[in-house]
């Protein structure tokens, strides 16, 4: 049971209850020509049934979305509990960029963990390539500091291909090295039916693909993706007394970075990803060592090399010759997203952290096919905004029901 006390004044709500999440459902990721409220409800749908309860016995309802007026839908929570049939459930609209999935889960957690809540409804949704390549990127653009870089054209591709640049650069890595995160992850997506680029690729093929921002090209950079995730959280007595597998959460954590890349002192790292993932590893016990497989943000190659080495996997300078070595593959040393990832599953920004979490319950309760991870038990998801200005890592425990 939660407690509540009294400290220098102000009143704190001691969290007790575990966390277990006991269904989870997601739309395939591309481009989808339902609305945006159709696509939340399938995915909504798909997680209320593997979870075996109904509408009804959900108590609130987390939505993070970011671009909903590109689909004329804005306040979505209650939309979106209206349609499922419970519009006097509460509910909550979360926006963080491309993070905004991962600080929504968190928010969810947070209120089961406290208490507040037996049963709720986390969910992530986007719908933007309707849209146009052209709006789209102007859309994402509002997502960094727009002031000193998306209103003077420094675009994402730009940003990370700076970071890449100084990685590079710093640390003696290449460009091939950075196809080689490409290949790994589209082998993994082949495997996985919602995936948004189901397609094998060759480091030759990257390196031939038309330059975005040097060193990034094409095959470097994650497509945009509409799409909707969905997952029901609920206390570790619900997930008991459901008969239904599930898997607890153990770990939490959120973190910060400046807003603009221009005002870090090291843009071969993403500090938000640093503290959140030692905020999460305190909460779980644990350490870096012990996680099995993760699913990390790679919306650039460059991204998910430095993701690795800021989560503790592997040391500063030594992840790019660890993804050449195989370290991150399906059989390797620590499997790095066995989805696909942002870069071949897809990115509806939304959705995004919660697909990843989607992607943990499907390895965990035996549903992932070709991708398992064999002999996994804890796993990590990693899920930042913009460049890193904010950031969220959650860990993740496999329940034996025997």
């Amino acid at each position: 049971m939660s407690k509540l006390f009294i400290f220098k004044n102000v009143l704190v709500l001691y969290m007790t209850e575990k966390v277990c999440a006991i269904g989870a459902g997601s739309t395939k990721y591309g481009k989808l020509s339902e609305s945006i409220i159709e696509i939340a409800l399938s995915a909504a749908k798909d997680a209320i049934e593997s979870a075996g309860i109904t509408p009804k016995q959900i108590q609130a309802g987390y939505i993070s979305n970011v671009f909903g007026v590109a689909d004329k839908q804005v306040h979505m929570a209650p939309v979106i509990m209206s349609n499922l049939g419970i519009s006097q459930v509460p509910g909550l609209t979360i926006e963080s960029a491309c993070g905004s999935g991962s600080v929504m889960f968190r928010e969810a957690f947070a209120n089961v963990a406290a208490g507040f809540y037996d049963c709720v409804l986390a969910l992530g949704v986007e719908k933007v390539t309707h849209t146009g390549t052209a709006h789209s990127t102007t859309l994402f653009s509002y997502c960094s500091d727009f002031f000193y870089e998306g209103g003077n054209g420094a675009s994402f591709p730009g940003l990370f291909a700076s970071m890449a640049r100084a990685y590079m650069t710093t640390h003696k890595a290449t460009e091939e090295d950075l196809a080689n995160v490409a290949v790994k992850n589209h082998e993994n997506g082949f495997h996985n039916p919602k995936a948004h680029v189901r397609k094998k690729i060759t480091v030759d093929d990257v390196m031939k693909s038309p330059v975005v921002a040097s060193p990034l090209k094409i095959l470097d950079c994650c497509p945009f993706s509409d799409g909707a995730s969905a997952v029901i959280l609920c206390s570790e007595e619900f997930a008991k007394k459901s008969g239904k597998p599930y898997v607890e959460v153990i770990g939490s954590g959120r973190g910060a970075s400046p807003a603009a890349v221009q005002g870090r002192e090291d843009i071969t790292t993403i500090p938000s990803t640093v503290a959140a993932a030692k905020a999460a590893y305190k909460m779980a016990g644990i350490t870096a060592k012990d996680i099995d497989f993760a699913e990390v943000h790679d919306c650039f190659t460059i991204a998910e090399i430095i993701d690795i080495e800021d989560l503790g996997f592997f040391p500063k300078g030594k992840a790019a010759k660890a993804v050449r070595d195989g370290a991150t593959r399906l059989d390797g040393e620590i499997p790095i997203n066995p989805s696909g990832g942002l870069k071949s599953k897809g990115h509806p920004i939304g959705a995004t952290g919660v697909g990843q979490v989607v992607e943990v319950f499907d390895q965990f309760t035996g549903r992932a096919g070709e991708r398992t991870v064999n002999g996994a038990e804890i796993a990590l998801t990693h899920n930042f905004g913009a460049t890193g200005a904010s950031a969220a890592v959650h860990i993740f425990k496999k329940v034996d029901r025997k």
